[in-house]
């Protein structure tokens, strides 16, 4: 660790000395790229040998790629509610996915709130206010009603923000049916009828960047892709086909058996590797604009995903369409492979390049850090949960805490409702049904194969009462 932060302190200029000023000529452009259902090893630059991403792994080579990063929580809803506030979703009372059914099954599963605070201060609001330009494109899930969309959080500006968690299609006119529906993506009726909704949303994404080229703006580009359905452009698909081919990669799937559910093994489904590169080819889109118009070097990139990928299933439910080895399971689950997730952030002239951190963040992290970069005052208060992650660089490290996860409730993935802390090397998770708990030591076992609980109990005993604490104190 020492020897990548002094590399890193020699590599960088430390953002803690960025003047706290709101002149325009100063203020970086910030653009957060928030993906849904991207798993940790979806990406090149994170270790896939099938999917192709060439603009995200430049992005990674020209940055900071983070090996042990969190999202908040293993479904969307509430990482995205910890991304806005900078509080753990906890907090909030947004523990599951908003819409999702609370049914009874062996334990009473919690009420979930049904949108993110008006009370809580968005980070968007916090630029908005200081004079950034602000706009949001895809998916929001964090509200249902038109008072909870975006325009009342923050953004100024938005488009393609439908009322659920997934869209009703890829294609257009990007609707499930004909009747109206939650999942139906707005504003996009007189687009070109072979349109496909992830190039959409940059090209969109592309014009906000070019109309406010002048002044400081916030843009989150927040794709459906990679969620389900799993719909890709034919032509992509079929590249990815022959490309199984070229590389001698079986078509066979391979499954493995987790608890209650079913994980995929195998990354070989043509249809899902060509929705990762329709990502790809969106941050492609968006940082060639800024290149175009001159401003990369005054651009702050931020690339991360909502959760870890939908690898696992219940039983009797068809495979996963991903794998997230050497990960445990995927989305729904608080093993890695449901929470770990891609993190990169890059800023030429700022951040040094082709740097890799294996210091755990997650989600809330971002919300500190960005109001730094804009040279607005930090509020605790607020982003309680948060650390800025600049103190990476002027202070060689961040300080040391715990960080906890909690998800009280049954998913389709199979997983049970469970908690789980990182406290340094170890990871806890208690199974809320009869209280049992595993613990692991990650940095030796990134599989989680070996539950070395019953082997150090002195450490199990200290994880499980810091867990037991945490969930008491954040009102879970």
């Amino acid at each position: 660790m020492s020897h990548f932060l002094a590399f890193i302190s020699a590599s960088l200029i430390i953002f803690g000395t960025l003047p706290a000023t709101h002149s325009s000529e100063k203020r970086p452009n910030i653009i957060f790229f928030l993906i849904d259902d991207l798993g940790w090893s979806d990406l090149g630059c994170y270790g896939s040998k099938y999917h192709l991403t060439p603009n995200i792994d430049k992005l990674a080579a020209g940055g900071i790629r983070f090996s042990q990063a969190y999202s908040a929580s293993p479904v969307c809803s509430p990482t995205r509610s910890a991304v806005m506030t900078g509080k753990n979703p906890a907090r909030l009372g947004i523990t599951d996915w908003i819409g999702a059914s609370q049914k009874f099954r062996v334990l009473v599963t919690p009420k979930n709130t049904k949108a993110l605070p008006q009370n809580e201060l968005t980070f968007a609001e916090s630029l908005n206010k200081s004079g950034y330009a602000t706009a949001y494109f895809g998916k929001w899930h964090l509200g249902a009603d038109d008072k909870d969309h975006p325009s009342s959080q923050g953004f100024e500006y938005h488009r393609g923000v439908n009322r659920a968690g997934s869209p009703g299609s890829y294609y257009y006119p990007f609707k499930r049916n004909k009747n109206s529906s939650a999942t139906n993506v707005p504003d996009f009726d007189s687009v070109d009828k072979d349109s496909y909704l992830t190039d959409l949303l940059a090209e969109e994404a592309s014009k906000f960047i070019e109309k406010k080229k002048d002044v400081p703006f916030l843009l989150m580009l927040s794709h459906y892709s990679v969620h389900t359905p799993i719909q890709a452009r034919k032509n992509d698909s079929n590249r990815y086909k022959d490309r199984m081919k070229d590389i001698g990669l079986s078509s066979k799937i391979s499954i493995k058996k987790e608890k209650y559910g079913n994980t995929r093994m195998t990354q070989n489904n043509p249809d899902y590797a060509a929705m990762v590169e329709s990502v790809d080819r969106s941050v492609g889109k968006v940082l060639d604009k800024l290149e175009e118009l001159k401003i990369k070097d005054n651009t702050l990139v931020i690339f991360t995903s909502d959760n870890g990928g939908l690898s696992t299933l219940q039983n009797g439910r068809r495979p996963g369409p991903t794998s997230c080895l050497p990960l445990r399971a995927g989305k729904g689950w608080l093993y890695e492979g449901g929470i770990r997730v891609p993190a990169i952030l890059a800023w030429p002239g700022v951040i040094g390049e082709g740097i890799t951190i294996d210091v755990p963040i997650i989600s809330m992290d971002f919300y500190p850090t960005i109001l730094t970069a804009a040279g607005i005052k930090l509020d605790p208060s607020q982003h309680r949960d948060g650390l800025d992650l600049n103190s990476i660089f002027r202070d060689k490290e961040l300080p040391s805490r715990a960080l906890f996860w909690h998800y009280p409730h049954y998913h389709g993935s199979g997983n049970r409702p469970s908690s789980a802390i990182r406290k340094g090397n170890y990871k806890l998770i208690r199974w809320h049904e009869d209280g049992s708990e595993e613990m692991f030591d990650i940095t030796k076992d990134i599989s989680e194969t070996a539950d070395i609980a019953q082997n150090e109990p002195a450490k199990r005993k200290e994880l499980a009462k810091d867990l037991s604490q945490w969930i008491e104190s954040s009102g879970s």
